[in-house]
């Protein structure tokens, strides 16, 4: 292929500008948001999102209790504010998903709600003496529901809101069944508006998931041709690009394919729809492992020919993922020939490349089935997703429930240290009572996270919100002169806080806390709203400093521990990975297991910088030798998969790699078995983290293994950088070919 002579000089203002795109990439991923984690671990993840942004469930949530608050004012009989309460506090329970599982979460969140309101209306005169330890017993089993998953915590973080909101007066037998038919109906109306008489196009999540993840990988080409663009860009610059996008990207395709499996589970068949999606979706994670095994190239040669031809092919693969990810989306049509023809103009120019050409089609081709939404050979519409059914109700509930009744587990003892740090709280609430007592409880139950990072996470941005929404809310409240007026702004101001749910925490408190306010003046007369404002500060931030002090002080996870038995996992998970790719590549590409193994070691990835993240947010953990050894074996660990990437793509004009271990003629042959061995034994040791690491084998490393060797001998210098100086002999000389 003939090159321009100087393709830096022609390119140069490309180059700039992919730069310059990259720095302002870089600082937005820098910190994270609540869809997307950043680049930096030891900052907080609270930047905005503004693609969370749903005007739609704004608008459907407001109606759900709006038309209530309005129904109140004409008809003025105060039950309906509870019945408007309950239908605010089932939207705050309802996050979306299948259709069948939020019916079973928010018809259950309804009868319990009613329940938990009557019942502690009627012991609230008895006295914190009988009402504190049967709440307490309550607060515990809200808070362990979190074991079933993020629907089921979000409802029983919401019943404890009921709870509170029962405890602030007492009730008679007849005002106990008023007030338990109201939630009941409160929450029943919420649920049939947002599942019959509004119900929203049940794929439409499915789409968009999957649609985000064509879009990160985008975003992730993007960077990746800045990247091969820079001169300058060393270990940290591609340390950043792993963490910023493989992290992403990863978590994406796990949503993606959680909510595709639960509506096909839900539905017990397969639709078209469903199986274009799992399709779209297996497409988009093959090109992610082949774009991984592209930024290991780059980053291993810095060929000025083959750099020149990779950001070719990145710079008109970035426009075609986000052509697919707006059709995805928005369930459009494409134009299929411009498609193939831009598929065609980016699959040009590799012929004397073999190594890339194979990176490169198998890239566009993945493309090409996602544009196509192809079907897979053999797909009979109707059949099983995961070829079986899913499991009982029975397993699927008492599960969960036994796996994390262990100290050991961070739910259990999120519960207790909830519940226990609630109990004095709420007596003081019963003994000192008040019209605003309850959003001290409120808060600490809601801030208290089970990791004291996530507690002072959301400690901040609840107590920030509050405080900025809260001057927005009385000032709003102090200009409207009626309760009508009152009323008609809670419209509005329902649909911007429910809209920004996603968007960011404080952002979404922000947005919620001047609706509280006027709710506050519609259902508490007499109180001037800058004095509910005042109040609603000075709870939360009492509040927040209890969690975070609890957080801190009460059985805390301490994150050093914790950050070495996730490094030991993703050790386990590259050792099985490193096994699977060398043993016997085409066999394994045949069956699923490469890509099995690859998901494996990326999500142990991700859990072990979820760890970090924390521990590097905790106060001196950050400063912890185990934390600090943790990180150069995660980005070790990610060039180690890069490579393994690299490995499972490779297509070389010798014999393959599993072809010159299965024979056993050659020194090439012979050297690829023994280094073989040797990387996977010692990979499997330092997961064990025990026993004697094997020595270097007595041969010529061979020249397609010598980057992971290398990798692998950091690894070991980094965990056990004593025993690997003393057990491990030292190694033949490197060719200098092999070398650069």
């Amino acid at each position: 292929m003939s090159l321009p002579p100087n393709p830096r000089a022609k390119a140069s203002g490309a180059v700039s500008g992919g730069l310059r795109r990259g720095r302002v990439a870089g600082f937005l991923m820098g910190r994270g948001s609540l869809s997307t984690p950043g680049s930096n671990l030891a900052r907080l993840p609270i930047a905005l999102d503004p693609r969370g942004l749903s005007i739609i469930e704004g608008i459907r949530a407001a109606c759900a209790f709006g038309t209530v608050i309005l129904l109140h004012e004409f008809v003025a009989w105060p039950p309906l504010l509870i019945m408007a309460l309950a239908a605010n506090l089932t939207c705050f329970a309802d996050i979306g998903g299948p259709m069948r599982s939020r019916l079973m979460v928010l018809a259950m969140f309804s009868v319990l709600g009613s329940l938990i309101w009557s019942l502690f209306g009627l012991l609230q005169p008895h006295g914190p003496a009988l009402v504190v330890p049967l709440a307490t017993l309550v607060i515990f089993c809200c808070s362990y529901a979190r074991v079933w998953g993020v629907q089921e915590q979000t409802a029983g973080n919401v019943l404890v809101l009921v709870l509170a909101f029962a405890l602030d007066r007492p009730l008679t037998g007849g005002e106990a069944v008023i007030a338990g038919a109201m939630v009941l109906a409160g929450g029943l109306w919420a649920t049939v508006l947002a599942l019959a008489l509004w119900r929203l196009n049940p794929y439409r999540p499915t789409q968009r998931a999957v649609a985000e993840v064509w879009r990160r990988l985008a975003l992730l080409s993007g960077d990746l041709e800045d990247l091969a663009a820079s001169d300058e860009a060393g270990a940290a610059g591609f340390d950043d690009h792993a963490r910023a996008h493989r992290r992403g990207v990863r978590e994406a395709i796990e949503l993606a394919r959680g909510l595709i499996v639960d509506l096909a589970r839900s539905r017990e068949r397969v639709s078209d729809r469903t199986a274009q999606a799992l399709i779209r979706l297996e497409s988009a994670e093959q090109i992610f492992a082949a774009l991984i095994a592209l930024s290991d190239r780059i980053e291993a040669d810095r060929n000025p020919n083959r750099q020149v031809r990779t950001r070719r092919l990145l710079r008109r693969l970035r426009p075609l993922l986000l052509v697919v990810a707006r059709a995805i989306r928005d369930d459009t049509v494409l134009d299929l020939p411009r498609i193939e023809r831009s598929i065609a103009r980016a699959g040009r120019g590799f012929a004397s490349d073999p190594a890339l050409k194979a990176l490169a089609e198998r890239i566009l081709d993945r493309v090409r089935i996602g544009a196509k939404l192809s079907t897979p050979e053999g797909y009979r519409p109707g059949g099983t997703l995961l070829g079986s059914a899913s499991l009982p109700l029975r397993q699927r509930l008492v599960g969960p429930l036994k796996a994390n009744f262990t100290l050991a587990s961070p739910n259990l003892r999120h519960a207790i240290r909830a519940s226990t740090v609630t109990a004095p709280v709420l007596g003081l609430t019963l003994l000192w009572p008040g019209p605003f007592t309850h959003w001290l409880t409120i808060t600490v139950v809601l801030t208290m996270q089970p990791f004291y990072a996530a507690t002072w996470q959301r400690a901040l941005e609840r107590i920030g919100g509050t405080v900025l929404g809260g001057l927005f809310g009385a000032l709003l409240a102090s200009l409207a002169t009626t309760t009508l007026a009152l009323a008609a702004l809670i419209f509005p101001l329902s649909i911007i806080g429910f809209a920004a749910r996603q968007v960011s925490y404080a952002f979404f408190i922000a947005c919620l806390t001047p609706l509280v306010v006027l709710l506050v003046e519609v259902m508490e007369p007499g109180h001037a709203s800058w004095e509910v404002a005042g109040m609603r500060a000075l709870f939360t931030l009492l509040g927040g400093l209890i969690a975070v002090a609890s957080s801190l002080l009460l059985w805390p996870v301490w994150e050093p521990d914790q950050v070495r038995l996730e490094l030991r996992k993703a050790v386990k998970a590259h050792a099985d990975f490193a096994r699977t790719v060398l043993s016997n590549r085409v066999e394994a590409e045949r069956s699923g297991a490469a890509e099995a193994a690859a998901r494996a070691s990326g999500l142990a990835l991700n859990t072990l910088e979820a760890a970090l993240s924390r521990a590097l947010q905790q106060p001196r953990a950050g400063r912890h030798p185990q934390v600090e050894t943790a990180m150069v074996a995660d980005a070790t660990l990610r060039r180690i998969g890069a490579r393994l990437s690299a490995l499972r793509h490779a297509a070389e004009p010798k014999p393959a790699l599993a072809e010159e271990l299965a024979g056993d003629a050659g020194d090439e042959a012979e050297a690829c078995r023994a280094w073989t061995l040797w990387i996977t034994t010692t990979l499997a040791r330092l997961a064990e983290d025990g026993g004697a690491l094997p020595a270097h084998p007595a041969l010529p490393r061979a020249e397609s293994l010598v980057r992971l060797v290398t990798q692998v001998e950091l690894l070991a210098e980094t965990l056990r950088p004593q025993r690997s100086r003393e057990e491990a002999a030292p190694a033949e000389a490197v060719p200098e070919t092999a070398r650069r």
